[in-house]
């Protein structure tokens, strides 16, 4: 038996055990949630949820920030998931500042200017979104497409690059963009505070355009069942 088998065997004894010992009523996080963050990510757990002895290894030796939810905190409301490479770092932390007031924030890296390769971060920002973690999400990387195009590929998530307050008023309004990329070698600190405010209050217009939102998930579907 190879080592990955006897770290799976034992994981999810572990796994079975502690669902015993807690009647199945606490989520258990195992080393594959926690190596699926990328390093010096952040990991968000409900309320009560425990992670097994291989995840708590893992924890620690990829430098993982966690972040417990309270019981009494709203689930995925109005939090928002955020994330940068290198690029978009800076921007990040200016945004992360200005909407920690009136939202919460899960910050998913970087968490510096060193090089890093964006699709990790783009990968944790929308698994967040697509869990319902989050309600909604922003990456920032140097030109948002690239992110946008990693986002897209995790199902329940509708991305879109904006570059000024109509694309991202027409990402909300039509399309009921659940994910914001932006560009921070293409656009400044002022315009992106004007297109992360105009995204976040814009409400999905529904009626013509949902029959043609509901076609796009359609067809996420078919590909994925396929």
């Amino acid at each position: 038996m190879s080592e990955e088998h006897i770290r799976r065997a034992v994981a999810d004894a572990v796994r079975r055990q502690l669902n015993q010992s807690t009647h199945s009523s606490k989520t258990i996080i195992d080393a594959d949630v926690v190596n699926s963050v990328p390093e010096g990510g952040v990991l968000s757990l409900s309320a009560g949820a425990i992670l097994t002895p291989l995840a708590q290894t893992a924890v620690l030796k990829r430098k993982i920030k966690l972040i417990t939810e309270s019981e009494n905190a709203p689930k995925g409301d109005r939090t928002i998931a955020i994330g940068a490479d290198h690029g978009g770092y800076p921007m990040k932390e200016m945004l992360k500042t200005m909407l920690q007031g009136q939202y919460i924030v899960t910050d998913c890296g970087t968490n510096s200017p060193e090089s890093v390769d964006y699709p990790d971060f783009a990968l944790a920002v929308a698994q967040l979104v697509s869990s319902g973690r989050a309600w909604r999400g922003i990456m920032i990387d140097g030109a948002g497409i690239g992110s946008c195009m990693v986002a897209n590929k995790v199902p329940g998530v509708r991305a879109a690059l904006c570059y000024d307050q109509a694309s991202a008023s027409n990402s909300r309004e039509h399309n009921d963009a659940n994910l914001l990329t932006l560009g921070a070698g293409l656009i400044g600190n002022n315009l992106a505070k004007l297109i992360v405010e105009t995204w976040l209050t814009t409400d999905f217009g529904g009626g013509r355009h949902a029959k043609r939102v509901e076609k796009i998930m359609a067809i996420e579907k078919r590909y994925r069942e396929s």
